[in-house]
Protein backbone atom coordinates (compact mmCIF):
# COMPACT_ATOMS: atom_id res chain seq x y z
CA UNK A 1 0.00 0.00 0.00
CA UNK A 2 3.00 2.27 -0.18
CA UNK A 3 2.55 2.69 -3.90
CA UNK A 4 1.97 6.32 -4.96
CA UNK A 5 -1.11 5.06 -6.77
CA UNK A 6 -2.75 4.17 -3.46
CA UNK A 7 -3.62 7.26 -1.44
CA UNK A 8 -5.30 7.48 1.93
CA UNK A 9 -5.55 9.76 4.93
CA UNK A 10 -5.93 8.45 8.49
CA UNK A 11 -9.07 9.17 10.44
CA UNK A 12 -9.05 11.89 13.05
CA UNK A 13 -8.52 10.68 16.60
CA UNK A 14 -11.27 12.93 17.92
CA UNK A 15 -14.92 11.97 17.83
CA UNK A 16 -17.21 14.50 16.19
CA UNK A 17 -20.43 14.76 18.16
CA UNK A 18 -23.21 15.49 15.74
CA UNK A 19 -26.68 14.35 16.69
CA UNK A 20 -29.82 14.09 14.64
CA UNK A 21 -33.29 14.88 15.87
CA UNK A 22 -35.31 11.90 17.03
CA UNK A 23 -38.48 13.67 18.02
CA UNK A 24 -40.24 12.82 14.76
CA UNK A 25 -39.16 9.18 14.74
CA UNK A 26 -42.02 6.73 15.46
CA UNK A 27 -41.70 4.88 18.74
CA UNK A 28 -41.69 5.69 22.42
CA UNK A 29 -38.98 8.21 23.27
CA UNK A 30 -38.44 8.67 26.96
CA UNK A 31 -36.57 11.27 28.94
CA UNK A 32 -35.40 9.97 32.33
CA UNK A 33 -34.70 13.42 33.73
CA UNK A 34 -33.92 16.96 32.78
CA UNK A 35 -30.81 17.59 30.70
CA UNK A 36 -28.99 19.08 33.66
CA UNK A 37 -29.51 15.92 35.74
CA UNK A 38 -28.52 13.36 33.12
CA UNK A 39 -25.25 11.50 33.45
CA UNK A 40 -22.58 12.54 30.93
CA UNK A 41 -22.21 10.54 27.74
CA UNK A 42 -19.63 7.88 28.52
CA UNK A 43 -19.62 6.04 25.21
CA UNK A 44 -20.60 6.57 21.61
CA UNK A 45 -22.20 3.12 21.32
CA UNK A 46 -23.20 0.50 23.88
CA UNK A 47 -23.76 -2.97 22.42
CA UNK A 48 -25.89 -5.45 24.35
CA UNK A 49 -24.52 -8.94 23.74
CA UNK A 50 -21.07 -10.26 22.85
CA UNK A 51 -21.94 -13.04 20.47
CA UNK A 52 -20.65 -13.07 16.88
CA UNK A 53 -22.91 -10.15 15.86
CA UNK A 54 -22.05 -7.92 18.82
CA UNK A 55 -18.32 -8.61 18.61
CA UNK A 56 -18.26 -8.02 14.84
CA UNK A 57 -20.14 -4.74 15.22
CA UNK A 58 -17.79 -3.57 17.98
CA UNK A 59 -14.78 -4.21 15.76
CA UNK A 60 -16.34 -2.40 12.81
CA UNK A 61 -17.07 0.64 14.93
CA UNK A 62 -13.56 0.70 16.39
CA UNK A 63 -12.11 0.91 12.87
CA UNK A 64 -13.50 4.46 12.93
CA UNK A 65 -12.40 5.40 16.48
CA UNK A 66 -15.90 5.09 17.92
CA UNK A 67 -15.99 4.64 21.71
CA UNK A 68 -17.61 1.22 22.17
CA UNK A 69 -18.71 -0.74 25.23
CA UNK A 70 -20.01 -4.30 24.86
CA UNK A 71 -22.13 -5.64 27.72
CA UNK A 72 -22.46 -9.42 27.99
CA UNK A 73 -24.74 -10.99 30.60
CA UNK A 74 -22.75 -14.24 30.80
CA UNK A 75 -19.72 -14.15 33.08
CA UNK A 76 -17.76 -16.63 30.97
CA UNK A 77 -17.84 -17.69 27.32
CA UNK A 78 -19.87 -20.83 26.65
CA UNK A 79 -17.91 -24.00 27.32
CA UNK A 80 -19.68 -26.37 24.93
CA UNK A 81 -18.37 -26.74 21.41
CA UNK A 82 -21.09 -26.34 18.79
CA UNK A 83 -19.89 -26.54 15.21
CA UNK A 84 -21.36 -23.90 12.92
CA UNK A 85 -20.70 -23.06 9.30
CA UNK A 86 -19.44 -19.83 7.79
CA UNK A 87 -20.95 -19.43 4.34
CA UNK A 88 -19.26 -17.82 1.34
CA UNK A 89 -20.31 -14.23 1.99
CA UNK A 90 -19.21 -14.36 5.63
CA UNK A 91 -15.87 -15.81 4.56
CA UNK A 92 -15.47 -12.86 2.18
CA UNK A 93 -16.19 -10.41 5.00
CA UNK A 94 -13.59 -12.11 7.18
CA UNK A 95 -11.09 -11.79 4.31
CA UNK A 96 -11.88 -8.08 4.03
CA UNK A 97 -10.82 -7.56 7.65
CA UNK A 98 -7.80 -9.86 7.64
CA UNK A 99 -9.47 -12.51 9.83
CA UNK A 100 -9.96 -15.38 7.41
CA UNK A 101 -6.59 -17.08 7.84
CA UNK A 102 -7.07 -17.17 11.61
CA UNK A 103 -10.55 -18.62 11.18
CA UNK A 104 -9.31 -21.31 8.81
CA UNK A 105 -6.70 -22.43 11.31
CA UNK A 106 -9.54 -23.56 13.58
CA UNK A 107 -12.02 -24.79 10.98
CA UNK A 108 -12.58 -27.48 8.42
CA UNK A 109 -13.43 -26.72 4.82
CA UNK A 110 -16.13 -28.64 2.99
CA UNK A 111 -17.79 -28.19 -0.40
CA UNK A 112 -20.47 -25.53 -0.74
CA UNK A 113 -23.34 -27.85 -1.55
CA UNK A 114 -26.25 -29.72 0.01
CA UNK A 115 -27.47 -26.73 2.02
CA UNK A 116 -31.03 -26.24 0.83
CA UNK A 117 -33.31 -28.54 2.86
CA UNK A 118 -30.34 -30.97 3.05
CA UNK A 119 -30.93 -31.99 -0.56
CA UNK A 120 -27.66 -33.62 -1.49
CA UNK A 121 -26.57 -31.79 -4.63
CA UNK A 122 -23.02 -30.59 -5.31
CA UNK A 123 -22.36 -26.90 -5.72
CA UNK A 124 -22.45 -25.68 -9.34
CA UNK A 125 -19.16 -24.98 -11.05
CA UNK A 126 -17.75 -21.47 -11.18
CA UNK A 127 -19.38 -19.82 -8.16
CA UNK A 128 -18.43 -16.14 -8.24
CA UNK A 129 -16.12 -16.11 -5.23
CA UNK A 130 -12.53 -16.79 -4.28
CA UNK A 131 -13.91 -18.51 -1.15
CA UNK A 132 -16.49 -20.90 -2.58
CA UNK A 133 -16.65 -23.37 0.31
CA UNK A 134 -18.17 -23.82 3.75
CA UNK A 135 -15.97 -23.45 6.82
CA UNK A 136 -17.10 -25.59 9.73
CA UNK A 137 -15.79 -24.03 12.93
CA UNK A 138 -16.67 -24.19 16.65
CA UNK A 139 -18.91 -21.26 17.54
CA UNK A 140 -16.92 -20.42 20.71
CA UNK A 141 -13.85 -20.01 18.49
CA UNK A 142 -15.66 -17.53 16.24
CA UNK A 143 -16.79 -15.54 19.26
CA UNK A 144 -13.30 -15.61 20.80
CA UNK A 145 -11.57 -14.49 17.58
CA UNK A 146 -14.07 -11.70 16.91
CA UNK A 147 -14.01 -10.50 20.52
CA UNK A 148 -10.21 -10.56 20.48
CA UNK A 149 -10.25 -8.59 17.22
CA UNK A 150 -12.60 -6.00 18.74
CA UNK A 151 -10.62 -5.58 21.96
CA UNK A 152 -7.34 -5.30 20.07
CA UNK A 153 -8.92 -2.40 18.20
CA UNK A 154 -9.88 -0.79 21.51
CA UNK A 155 -13.42 -1.96 22.31
CA UNK A 156 -14.30 -2.55 25.95
CA UNK A 157 -16.08 -5.80 26.87
CA UNK A 158 -17.68 -6.22 30.30
CA UNK A 159 -18.97 -9.67 31.21
CA UNK A 160 -21.58 -10.46 33.82
CA UNK A 161 -23.38 -7.20 32.98
CA UNK A 162 -26.94 -7.75 31.79
CA UNK A 163 -28.97 -4.95 30.21
CA UNK A 164 -32.32 -4.67 32.01
CA UNK A 165 -33.77 -1.68 30.16
CA UNK A 166 -33.10 1.69 28.61
CA UNK A 167 -34.52 5.17 28.14
CA UNK A 168 -33.66 7.36 25.18
CA UNK A 169 -33.89 11.09 24.64
CA UNK A 170 -32.71 13.72 22.16
CA UNK A 171 -29.08 13.47 23.30
CA UNK A 172 -28.50 9.79 23.95
CA UNK A 173 -29.57 6.59 25.66
CA UNK A 174 -29.51 5.74 29.35
CA UNK A 175 -28.84 2.02 29.66
CA UNK A 176 -29.98 0.42 32.92
CA UNK A 177 -28.15 -2.74 34.04
CA UNK A 178 -29.61 -5.58 36.08
CA UNK A 179 -27.73 -4.39 39.18
CA UNK A 180 -29.19 -0.89 38.84
CA UNK A 181 -26.12 0.80 37.38
CA UNK A 182 -26.86 3.36 34.67
CA UNK A 183 -24.62 4.11 31.70
CA UNK A 184 -25.01 6.74 29.01
CA UNK A 185 -24.19 6.47 25.33
CA UNK A 186 -25.14 8.15 22.11
CA UNK A 187 -26.58 4.92 20.69
CA UNK A 188 -27.58 1.46 21.90
CA UNK A 189 -27.54 -1.63 19.67
CA UNK A 190 -29.32 -4.79 20.79
CA UNK A 191 -27.32 -7.83 19.74
CA UNK A 192 -28.66 -9.83 22.68
CA UNK A 193 -30.18 -12.80 20.89
CA UNK A 194 -33.61 -14.21 20.19
CA UNK A 195 -34.95 -13.30 23.63
CA UNK A 196 -33.54 -9.77 23.32
CA UNK A 197 -34.32 -7.45 26.23
CA UNK A 198 -33.63 -4.46 23.99
CA UNK A 199 -36.06 -5.59 21.30
CA UNK A 200 -38.84 -6.40 23.77
CA UNK A 201 -38.82 -2.80 24.95
CA UNK A 202 -38.39 -1.33 21.46
CA UNK A 203 -40.63 -2.92 18.80
CA UNK A 204 -43.01 -5.76 18.03
CA UNK A 205 -41.79 -9.16 16.87
CA UNK A 206 -44.46 -10.58 14.58
CA UNK A 207 -44.28 -14.05 13.10
CA UNK A 208 -45.16 -17.64 13.92
CA UNK A 209 -44.48 -19.60 17.13
CA UNK A 210 -42.81 -22.99 17.03
CA UNK A 211 -44.88 -25.84 15.65
CA UNK A 212 -42.12 -28.42 15.94
CA UNK A 213 -39.07 -28.78 18.14
CA UNK A 214 -35.78 -30.55 17.57
CA UNK A 215 -33.20 -31.82 20.05
CA UNK A 216 -29.54 -31.21 19.24
CA UNK A 217 -26.39 -32.13 21.14
CA UNK A 218 -22.99 -33.76 21.15
CA UNK A 219 -22.40 -37.01 23.00
CA UNK A 220 -20.68 -40.38 22.83
CA UNK A 221 -22.35 -43.55 21.56
CA UNK A 222 -21.97 -47.12 22.73
CA UNK A 223 -22.34 -49.04 19.45
CA UNK A 224 -20.01 -49.49 16.46
CA UNK A 225 -19.86 -46.72 13.87
CA UNK A 226 -21.04 -49.08 11.14
CA UNK A 227 -24.26 -49.77 13.03
CA UNK A 228 -24.90 -46.05 13.51
CA UNK A 229 -24.22 -45.29 9.84
CA UNK A 230 -26.57 -48.02 8.61
CA UNK A 231 -29.47 -46.88 10.78
CA UNK A 232 -28.94 -43.20 9.94
CA UNK A 233 -28.94 -43.99 6.21
CA UNK A 234 -32.16 -45.97 6.56
CA UNK A 235 -34.06 -43.33 8.51
CA UNK A 236 -32.52 -40.38 6.67
CA UNK A 237 -34.27 -41.36 3.44
CA UNK A 238 -37.49 -39.84 4.77
CA UNK A 239 -36.62 -38.02 8.01
CA UNK A 240 -34.29 -35.08 7.39
CA UNK A 241 -34.45 -33.93 11.02
CA UNK A 242 -32.61 -37.03 12.22
CA UNK A 243 -28.89 -37.68 12.14
CA UNK A 244 -25.90 -38.88 14.08
CA UNK A 245 -22.65 -37.58 12.62
CA UNK A 246 -19.16 -38.51 13.87
CA UNK A 247 -17.36 -35.65 15.50
CA UNK A 248 -14.01 -37.19 16.41
CA UNK A 249 -12.88 -39.55 19.19
CA UNK A 250 -16.19 -41.39 19.53
CA UNK A 251 -18.26 -38.23 19.84
CA UNK A 252 -21.32 -37.67 17.64
CA UNK A 253 -23.46 -34.70 16.75
CA UNK A 254 -27.00 -35.92 17.40
CA UNK A 255 -30.16 -34.35 16.00
CA UNK A 256 -33.58 -35.91 16.61
CA UNK A 257 -37.17 -34.59 16.54
CA UNK A 258 -38.58 -33.85 20.00
CA UNK A 259 -41.79 -35.37 21.29
CA UNK A 260 -43.55 -32.01 21.25
CA UNK A 261 -43.04 -28.28 21.63
CA UNK A 262 -41.69 -27.21 25.01
CA UNK A 263 -42.66 -23.97 26.71
CA UNK A 264 -39.48 -23.86 28.75
CA UNK A 265 -36.00 -22.60 27.90
CA UNK A 266 -34.11 -25.24 29.89
CA UNK A 267 -31.98 -27.66 27.84
CA UNK A 268 -33.22 -31.23 27.38
CA UNK A 269 -31.83 -34.17 29.33
CA UNK A 270 -29.90 -37.15 28.04
CA UNK A 271 -32.97 -39.25 28.77
CA UNK A 272 -35.01 -37.00 26.45
CA UNK A 273 -32.56 -37.87 23.67
CA UNK A 274 -32.64 -41.57 24.51
CA UNK A 275 -36.42 -41.65 24.52
CA UNK A 276 -36.72 -39.99 21.11
CA UNK A 277 -33.94 -42.06 19.57
CA UNK A 278 -35.70 -45.23 20.67
CA UNK A 279 -39.05 -43.96 19.35
CA UNK A 280 -37.66 -43.15 15.89
CA UNK A 281 -34.73 -45.53 15.41
CA UNK A 282 -35.68 -48.36 17.74
CA UNK A 283 -32.43 -47.90 19.68
CA UNK A 284 -30.77 -45.17 21.71
CA UNK A 285 -27.34 -46.17 20.35
CA UNK A 286 -26.08 -46.29 23.92
CA UNK A 287 -25.66 -42.51 24.05
CA UNK A 288 -23.74 -41.21 27.07
CA UNK A 289 -21.30 -38.53 28.27
CA UNK A 290 -22.96 -35.50 26.65
CA UNK A 291 -20.84 -32.43 25.96
CA UNK A 292 -23.85 -30.18 25.51
CA UNK A 293 -27.59 -30.56 24.94
CA UNK A 294 -30.05 -28.06 23.51
CA UNK A 295 -33.38 -27.71 21.79
CA UNK A 296 -34.61 -25.44 19.04
CA UNK A 297 -37.99 -24.78 17.52
CA UNK A 298 -39.12 -23.49 14.14
CA UNK A 299 -40.40 -20.15 15.43
CA UNK A 300 -40.02 -17.55 12.70
CA UNK A 301 -40.18 -13.87 13.60
CA UNK A 302 -38.90 -10.55 12.25
CA UNK A 303 -38.71 -7.28 14.16
CA UNK A 304 -41.09 -4.64 12.86
CA UNK A 305 -38.22 -2.17 12.66
CA UNK A 306 -34.46 -2.33 13.10
CA UNK A 307 -34.20 1.19 14.47
CA UNK A 308 -36.22 3.53 16.64
CA UNK A 309 -34.38 6.77 17.29
CA UNK A 310 -31.03 5.99 18.89
CA UNK A 311 -31.68 2.31 19.49
CA UNK A 312 -31.02 -0.36 16.85
CA UNK A 313 -31.19 -4.15 16.52
CA UNK A 314 -28.96 -6.68 14.79
CA UNK A 315 -28.59 -10.43 14.58
CA UNK A 316 -31.01 -12.77 16.38
CA UNK A 317 -32.39 -9.80 18.30
CA UNK A 318 -33.88 -8.68 14.98
CA UNK A 319 -34.84 -12.03 13.45
CA UNK A 320 -35.22 -15.68 14.44
CA UNK A 321 -35.83 -18.69 12.24
CA UNK A 322 -35.06 -22.41 12.12
CA UNK A 323 -31.37 -23.25 11.62
CA UNK A 324 -31.93 -25.19 8.41
CA UNK A 325 -29.43 -24.03 5.80
CA UNK A 326 -27.12 -22.70 8.52
CA UNK A 327 -27.95 -19.04 7.85
CA UNK A 328 -28.58 -17.49 11.27
CA UNK A 329 -25.06 -16.72 12.48
CA UNK A 330 -24.06 -15.58 9.00
CA UNK A 331 -27.06 -13.26 8.75
CA UNK A 332 -26.12 -11.60 12.04
CA UNK A 333 -22.48 -11.08 11.09
CA UNK A 334 -23.59 -9.55 7.82
CA UNK A 335 -26.01 -7.24 9.69
CA UNK A 336 -23.08 -5.99 11.76
CA UNK A 337 -20.95 -5.42 8.68
CA UNK A 338 -23.70 -3.38 7.07
CA UNK A 339 -24.46 -1.33 10.17
CA UNK A 340 -20.96 -0.67 11.52
CA UNK A 341 -19.63 1.87 9.02
CA UNK A 342 -22.98 3.66 8.77
CA UNK A 343 -23.37 4.14 12.51
CA UNK A 344 -19.72 5.20 12.72
CA UNK A 345 -20.33 7.77 9.97
CA UNK A 346 -23.27 9.17 11.93
CA UNK A 347 -21.12 9.54 15.03
CA UNK A 348 -18.11 10.91 13.17
CA UNK A 349 -20.30 13.61 11.66
CA UNK A 350 -19.99 12.95 7.93
CA UNK A 351 -22.98 10.67 7.31
CA UNK A 352 -25.45 11.84 4.66
CA UNK A 353 -28.90 12.49 6.11
CA UNK A 354 -30.43 9.16 5.12
CA UNK A 355 -27.38 6.88 5.44
CA UNK A 356 -28.36 5.27 8.74
CA UNK A 357 -31.85 4.61 7.36
CA UNK A 358 -30.32 2.40 4.65
CA UNK A 359 -29.46 -0.19 7.32
CA UNK A 360 -33.15 -0.96 7.78
CA UNK A 361 -33.89 -0.55 4.06
CA UNK A 362 -31.20 -3.03 3.02
CA UNK A 363 -31.10 -5.62 5.80
CA UNK A 364 -34.78 -5.99 6.72
CA UNK A 365 -35.72 -7.38 3.25
CA UNK A 366 -32.71 -9.73 3.34
CA UNK A 367 -33.90 -11.18 6.66
CA UNK A 368 -37.45 -11.50 5.31
CA UNK A 369 -36.11 -13.59 2.43
CA UNK A 370 -34.12 -15.79 4.81
CA UNK A 371 -37.24 -16.37 6.89
CA UNK A 372 -39.14 -17.38 3.77
CA UNK A 373 -36.51 -19.81 2.54
CA UNK A 374 -36.27 -21.43 5.99
CA UNK A 375 -40.05 -21.78 6.06
CA UNK A 376 -39.85 -23.53 2.70
CA UNK A 377 -37.03 -25.79 3.85
CA UNK A 378 -38.89 -26.81 7.00
CA UNK A 379 -41.88 -27.83 4.88
CA UNK A 380 -39.55 -29.98 2.79
CA UNK A 381 -38.30 -31.68 5.97
CA UNK A 382 -41.80 -32.95 6.72
CA UNK A 383 -42.38 -36.70 6.41
CA UNK A 384 -45.93 -36.16 5.11
CA UNK A 385 -46.66 -37.40 1.55
CA UNK A 386 -47.33 -33.93 0.08
CA UNK A 387 -44.09 -32.26 1.22
CA UNK A 388 -42.16 -35.40 0.30
CA UNK A 389 -43.57 -35.23 -3.25
CA UNK A 390 -42.51 -31.57 -3.51
CA UNK A 391 -39.08 -32.50 -2.19
CA UNK A 392 -38.66 -35.17 -4.88
CA UNK A 393 -39.69 -32.68 -7.56
CA UNK A 394 -37.26 -30.02 -6.29
CA UNK A 395 -34.50 -32.62 -6.13
CA UNK A 396 -35.02 -33.21 -9.85
CA UNK A 397 -35.16 -29.49 -10.63
CA UNK A 398 -31.84 -28.93 -8.84
CA UNK A 399 -30.16 -31.01 -11.54
CA UNK A 400 -30.60 -27.89 -13.67
CA UNK A 401 -27.58 -25.66 -13.08
CA UNK A 402 -29.64 -22.46 -12.95
CA UNK A 403 -31.87 -23.79 -10.15
CA UNK A 404 -28.99 -25.20 -8.11
CA UNK A 405 -26.96 -22.01 -8.55
CA UNK A 406 -29.87 -19.79 -7.54
CA UNK A 407 -30.46 -21.69 -4.30
CA UNK A 408 -26.75 -21.82 -3.39
CA UNK A 409 -26.35 -18.09 -3.98
CA UNK A 410 -29.44 -17.44 -1.85
CA UNK A 411 -28.27 -19.55 1.10
CA UNK A 412 -24.69 -18.24 1.01
CA UNK A 413 -25.81 -14.59 0.52
CA UNK A 414 -23.67 -13.93 -2.55
CA UNK A 415 -26.80 -13.35 -4.61
CA UNK A 416 -27.85 -10.26 -2.62
CA UNK A 417 -28.36 -7.08 -4.60
CA UNK A 418 -29.26 -3.93 -2.69
CA UNK A 419 -31.49 -1.43 -4.50
CA UNK A 420 -29.20 1.47 -5.42
CA UNK A 421 -31.35 2.54 -8.35
CA UNK A 422 -31.10 1.79 -12.05
CA UNK A 423 -27.79 0.66 -13.45
CA UNK A 424 -25.73 -2.35 -14.51
CA UNK A 425 -26.40 -5.67 -12.80
CA UNK A 426 -23.23 -5.30 -10.71
CA UNK A 427 -24.56 -2.12 -9.06
CA UNK A 428 -25.64 -2.93 -5.50
CA UNK A 429 -23.94 -6.32 -5.50
CA UNK A 430 -20.81 -7.30 -3.65
CA UNK A 431 -17.66 -7.47 -5.75
CA UNK A 432 -15.67 -10.68 -5.55
CA UNK A 433 -12.04 -10.58 -4.47
CA UNK A 434 -9.82 -9.92 -7.48
CA UNK A 435 -6.09 -9.51 -8.01
CA UNK A 436 -4.81 -5.93 -8.07
CA UNK A 437 -1.36 -4.38 -8.15
CA UNK A 438 -1.16 -4.24 -4.36
CA UNK A 439 -2.09 -7.92 -3.95
CA UNK A 440 -5.82 -8.54 -3.70
CA UNK A 441 -8.84 -6.27 -3.55
CA UNK A 442 -10.12 -7.37 -0.15
CA UNK A 443 -6.75 -6.67 1.41
CA UNK A 444 -7.32 -2.98 0.62
CA UNK A 445 -10.58 -2.88 2.58
CA UNK A 446 -9.18 -3.80 6.00
CA UNK A 447 -9.54 -0.32 7.45
CA UNK A 448 -13.27 -0.22 6.80
CA UNK A 449 -13.12 2.67 4.32
CA UNK A 450 -14.61 3.12 0.88
CA UNK A 451 -12.47 2.35 -2.16
CA UNK A 452 -12.41 3.74 -5.70
CA UNK A 453 -10.96 1.13 -8.05
CA UNK A 454 -9.95 3.26 -11.03
CA UNK A 455 -8.93 1.55 -14.27
CA UNK A 456 -8.86 4.87 -16.17
CA UNK A 457 -6.23 6.48 -13.91
CA UNK A 458 -8.04 9.80 -14.50
CA UNK A 459 -10.40 10.02 -11.53
CA UNK A 460 -9.91 11.28 -7.98
CA UNK A 461 -11.67 11.01 -4.63
CA UNK A 462 -10.75 14.64 -3.86
CA UNK A 463 -12.25 15.93 -0.62
CA UNK A 464 -13.40 12.46 0.40
CA UNK A 465 -9.86 11.09 0.81
CA UNK A 466 -10.31 10.95 4.59
CA UNK A 467 -13.08 8.36 4.05
CA UNK A 468 -12.37 6.78 0.66
CA UNK A 469 -9.15 5.26 -0.67
CA UNK A 470 -8.15 5.47 -4.34
CA UNK A 471 -6.44 2.71 -6.29
CA UNK A 472 -5.48 3.45 -9.89
CA UNK A 473 -4.92 0.08 -11.55
CA UNK A 474 -5.56 -0.26 -15.31
CA UNK A 475 -4.66 -3.97 -15.12
CA UNK A 476 -7.47 -4.94 -12.71
CA UNK A 477 -9.69 -7.66 -14.18
CA UNK A 478 -13.04 -5.88 -14.04
CA UNK A 479 -15.88 -5.51 -16.54
CA UNK A 480 -16.20 -1.79 -15.83
CA UNK A 481 -13.96 1.26 -16.18
CA UNK A 482 -14.20 2.18 -12.48
CA UNK A 483 -16.17 1.09 -9.44
CA UNK A 484 -16.78 2.75 -6.09
CA UNK A 485 -16.98 0.27 -3.24
CA UNK A 486 -18.61 0.90 0.11
CA UNK A 487 -16.76 -0.32 3.22
CA UNK A 488 -18.85 -3.50 3.13
CA UNK A 489 -17.65 -4.33 -0.39
CA UNK A 490 -20.89 -3.52 -2.24
CA UNK A 491 -20.64 -1.60 -5.51
CA UNK A 492 -22.04 1.91 -5.03
CA UNK A 493 -21.19 3.33 -8.46
CA UNK A 494 -19.93 2.25 -11.89
CA UNK A 495 -18.65 4.63 -14.55
CA UNK A 496 -15.86 6.95 -15.69
CA UNK A 497 -17.27 10.47 -15.25
CA UNK A 498 -15.81 12.58 -12.43
CA UNK A 499 -18.95 14.65 -11.79
CA UNK A 500 -21.10 11.53 -11.62
CA UNK A 501 -18.57 9.99 -9.24
CA UNK A 502 -18.65 13.11 -7.03
CA UNK A 503 -22.44 12.90 -6.84
CA UNK A 504 -22.24 9.30 -5.64
CA UNK A 505 -19.42 10.04 -3.22
CA UNK A 506 -21.73 12.65 -1.68
CA UNK A 507 -24.59 10.17 -1.59
CA UNK A 508 -22.65 7.57 0.39
CA UNK A 509 -19.87 9.51 2.11
CA UNK A 510 -21.36 12.94 2.77
CA UNK A 511 -19.93 16.35 2.01
CA UNK A 512 -16.26 16.60 1.02
CA UNK A 513 -13.83 17.84 3.63
CA UNK A 514 -12.87 21.47 3.50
Amino acid sequence: MDSPQFTAEPSSNGTIERDFTVGDVPGVLRSPSSGADRAPLMFDVIIAGCGPTGAMLAAELRLHDVRVLVLEKETEPVSFVRIVGLHIRSLELMAMRGLLDRMREHGRQRPAGGFFAAIDKPAPQGLDSAHAYLLGIPQPVIVHLLEEHATQLGAQVRRGRAVAGFEQDEEGVTVVLADGEQLRSRYLVGCDGGRSTVRKQLVGFPGEPSRTETLMGEMEVGVPQEEVAAKVTEIGRTNKRFWLRPFGEGTYSVVVPAAGVSDRAEPPTLEDFGQQLRAIAGTDFGVHSPRWLSRFGDATRLAERYRVGRVLLAGDAAHIHPPTGGQGLNLGIQDAFNLGWKLAAQIRGWAPTTLLDTYQAERHPVAAEVLDNTRAQMELHSTEPGPQAVRRLLTELMDFDEVNRYLIEKITAIGIRYDFGEGPDLLGRRLRDIDVKQGNLYGLLRRGRGLLLDRTEHLTVGGWSDRVDHLADPTAVLDAPCVLLRPDGHVAWIGDDQQDLDDHLSRWFGKPAG
